[in-house]
């Protein structure tokens, strides 16, 4: 029994990080401070720390555990890891998790490369973004084949040494193939780097060059080629013209700005890179009870940083953040170099924070409706569905599937929906082991028997929930089907000495649902309901799960059977192309040079290899 009194006495005067779990083990407040021991004590004095919000956690606060730092600072990063791991109930929650597109230079190479990425790593690449638009990115990229003809491949090109020919861009004129030798260094690294001057913003003197072969080739009446540069020319205007001017400074800044109602609140994020405005984007964030605008932005820089690939120099905020030296401090950590949080109070940059927050207040005011329609159909459908069921609140469910062909690879899936929206990272796929012919009902007792075994066996171990999603046991257990089913997951369950209710997803003659099986009886379901399209939405998502997986090795097993026939491939060639490959049939379709680069191997073998699948599929 955990005596709160008790462990209060215990808390060490340093900084660190407390958790606060209520009686259902789930973690509903994080916060950070500076000293644990006068921090957690105010949680439980009269009046508290003054915050509206301790009237509604305490009494819900079952046991408490904490982690000491070093510094505050350490504290803050543990503090937002384990609020994104957790998405606590009171604490303020960023809704998105986004990545942006870039584009990337590898001028540490010999002979670089160009192309898009949505990682952002500490190397000796340049990186031009964030980008809003990935059709915007490849956009680029793809003048940027036409104009400087860098490559994009990711063929080793070792010196003195030549490849056995060159592929298909050099013979589209979009790589002038250094994998051959047919351009030097020296030539080659001039146009990377005109290309950087080119994703720098400096489009002048390409618009003259253009310009000029343009009016050239005119004059010699070679009219194919000046309509070719025209076009490119249009290209380059296109991409210089989304690029707008807000800064004569040249900064990397991101103008952060705010609207608000009672529960929910946008943020509103301009991108601006090398003075240019770039791109914005918006994010939804739900907020506390008395989250004051302070809080909101510390809560949304923190998280929105730790998930970024890029920290710009500054951040121009409408209002003060709270801890605003300590946060400056990790992310000039994380950017490696000096980063300023401002808050203009007049001229230009006041009037471009305005413009962010007027654009937050049209999203908001636009998409009132949406967020209920969403919170209708996620929480709202779960609240619906606990209801119905008789199980009472629900926040995590978990639904299991079948696939196979006449007993062939037999697979299992477990999909899990966490406050009605899938949770992809604790999927888990199956494969049936114990049984050679076709029986779902033994293939579902022997799913559903590791499923849980594992998590009770980890759960002995002593590893938390955060260490394994086989740990985090569901409110409710759906199965694909009615009576026989829901028997053996109970079965399973009860030989387990674990207690969760089960509720079987009723089918009509036409493979639809047409109600729930609960407590031995047939419940019927209102088809118009939140619950009964999340419920569909469930079984499509498990019974597409299972049906991918046993495609995966079915097309495997295909591709693995070939190869062993081919001379010259490989345990090491056969997981290069089958990692490259998802089926036979996409193997079939590709030509020598990519079977080549693909398998890393001689154009000797991938010809053989090429050949051998053409008679293949002519028997």
């Amino acid at each position: 029994m955990f005596d709160i009194k008790e462990e209060l006495k215990k808390l060490p005067d340093k900084p660190g990080v407390y958790i606060m779990h209520d009686k259902s083990d789930e973690i509903i407040y994080v916060g950070k401070a500076l000293s644990l021991k006068s921090r957690v004590r105010q949680y439980f004095q009269k009046g508290g720390d003054g915050r509206a919000i301790l009237a509604q956690l305490v009494p819900k606060i079952d046991y408490f555990e904490y982690i000491v730092t070093d510094s505050e600072l350490e504290a803050l990063v543990l503090e937002n890891n384990l609020i994104k791991e957790h998405r606590p109930k009171y604490n303020t929650l960023l809704k998105d998790d986004k990545t942006y597109p870039y584009i990337k230079v590898t001028v540490g190479e010999q002979f670089p490369r160009v192309f898009s990425t949505r990682q952002m790593k500490k190397d000796s690449s340049k990186y031009f973004g964030p980008y809003t638009s990935a059709g915007a990115v490849k956009d680029t990229v793809e003048l940027m084949q036409k104009l400087y003809k860098l490559r994009t491949c990711r063929k080793k090109i070792p010196s003195g040494k030549k490849n056995d020919r060159a592929c298909l861009n050099y013979h589209m004129d979009r790589c002038p193939a250094p994998c051959q030798g047919y351009i030097s260094h020296e030539d080659y690294m001039k146009q990377v780097d005109k290309a950087l001057d080119f994703l720098g913003g400096n489009y002048a003197p390409l618009i003259k060059e253009l310009e000029e072969k343009m009016y050239a080739f005119s004059e010699e009446l070679k009219f194919e080629e000046a309509a070719e540069t025209k076009e490119l020319l249009n290209s380059v205007r296109a991409v210089a013209q989304k690029q707008k001017i807000t800064a004569s400074d040249g900064e990397d800044k991101d103008i952060i700005a705010l609207a608000r109602d009672e529960r929910d609140a946008v943020i509103q994020v301009f991108f601006v890179r090398d003075g240019k405005l770039m791109g914005r984007e918006h994010f939804y964030l739900e907020l506390g009870e008395d989250d004051d605008d302070a809080d909101v932005f510390g809560s949304f820089v923190k998280q929105y940083y730790s998930g970024t690939p890029f920290v710009p120099k500054e951040l121009m905020l409408q209002s003060e953040v709270k801890d605003s030296g300590l946060i400056e401090e990790w992310l000039s950590d994380l950017r490696g170099h000096k980063v300023y949080i401002k808050v203009p109070k007049k001229g230009a940059k006041e009037k471009l924070v305005e413009l962010a927050k007027k654009n937050a207040e049209l999203v908001l005011s636009t998409d009132k409706e949406k967020l209920k329609r969403e919170e209708k159909r996620t929480i709202g459908a779960m609240n619906e569905l606990g209801k119905l069921t008789g199980v009472g609140e629900l926040k995590r469910i978990e639904a299991y599937d079948i696939s196979n062909i006449s007993g062939y690879n037999m697979v299992g899936s477990m999909v899990v929906y966490e406050n009605g929206k899938p949770k992809r990272n604790d999927y888990r796929k199956f494969r049936i082991k114990s049984l050679s012919g076709q029986n779902d009902y033994a293939a579902m007792d022997e799913v559903l028997t590791r499923r849980f075994s594992h998590g009770l066996n980890e759960m002995e171990e002593g590893k938390s929930k955060d260490f394994d999603s086989f740990t985090k046991f569901p409110d409710l257990i759906l199965m694909d089907g009615g009576r026989g089913q829901v028997n053996i997951a109970e079965a399973v369950l009860e030989k387990l000495g674990i207690h969760i209710p089960v509720c079987g997803m009723v089918k009509d003659d036409h493979h639809r649902t047409r109600g729930l099986y609960v407590d031995n009886k047939e419940i019927p379901i209102d088809k118009s309901g939140a619950a009964f399209h999340l419920i569909t939405r469930v079984q499509d998502e498990a019974h597409r799960f299972a049906i991918t997986y046993h495609r995966s090795l079915r097309s495997k097993g295909q591709v693995h059977s070939v190869l062993d026939d081919v001379k010259g491939i490989g345990p090491a060639r056969r997981k290069a192309l089958m990692k490259s490959f998802e089926s036979i049939d996409k193997m079939r379709e590709a030509s020598v040079e990519e079977l080549a680069d693909a398998g890393d191997m001689p154009e000797n073998v991938a010809r053989e290899l090429y050949n051998f699948l053409r008679l293949d599929s002519s028997e």
